[in-house]
């Protein structure tokens, strides 16, 4: 996967007033462009620099079968692991489940591994989201988990979608027009350009 060079920075706010209360960065852009891989590789960079940081959150990955793109599972940063959705499982369970596309979202195993993860505790250095999409947001606890990190003092990576059809998510546009904000669009470029842009707003924090 490849990544790009950030296109904009969202208001006003500069990377050296950005230590406060609400410090969002927010990474978007087209599926398969490399999300993911980004937000890991700052996570590993920042505890080779800071061994003693605590990150709490999540990444979503895919589950191929056969190699084909069968469902999302997601993953704690300490290896655990619950299932998002599945275009496969069929049970007179899943049949409830709510609907993105051609997946079935299985919303209690979400929020079973994820909530926990989303928790403020003392110690918590940075919080990893990823992603703030509609999956996600099919869980009418997440965001309001997401609005209580940004209300406090812990620095938040996060994740977002693009507009689709040039029509953004709600929820997205909040994080967005939020006054901590600061977004990062990638597209095909320079992977480590991105990574040195936004790594310095967080070693610091």
């Amino acid at each position: 996967m490849e990544l790009g060079s950030v296109s904009a920075a969202h208001g006003s706010v500069e990377s050296g007033t950005m230590a406060g209360v609400g410090k969002c960065i927010l990474v978007t852009g087209p599926p398969g462009v490399g999300k993911t891989t980004l937000i890991m590789r700052i996570c590993e960079n920042l505890k080779l620099s800071n061994p003693s940081i605590k990150l709490q959150g999540f990444y979503s990955q895919e589950i191929r079968q056969g190699g084909e793109r069968v469902g999302f599972e997601v993953v704690t940063l300490d290896g655990r692991r619950a299932r998002l959705a599945s275009s496969t499982i069929s049970s007179p369970e899943s049949r409830q489940w709510p609907a993105v596309g051609k997946y079935k979202v299985d919303i209690a195993s979400f929020e079973s591994l994820v909530l926990p993860e989303l928790k403020i505790r003392e110690d918590t250095g940075l919080f990893i989201v990823d992603e703030v999409g509609k999956m996600e947001l099919l869980s009418s606890y997440f965001f309001p988990a997401i609005l209580n990190i940004l209300q406090s003092n812990i620095p938040l990576l996060a994740t977002v979608p693009i507009p689709k059809f040039g029509k953004d998510i709600p929820a997205v546009v909040r994080l967005k027009n939020h006054p901590g904000a600061t977004i990062f669009t990638l597209d095909k470029s320079n992977r480590d350009a991105m990574k040195d842009r936004i790594y310095p707003q967080l070693a610091v924090a």
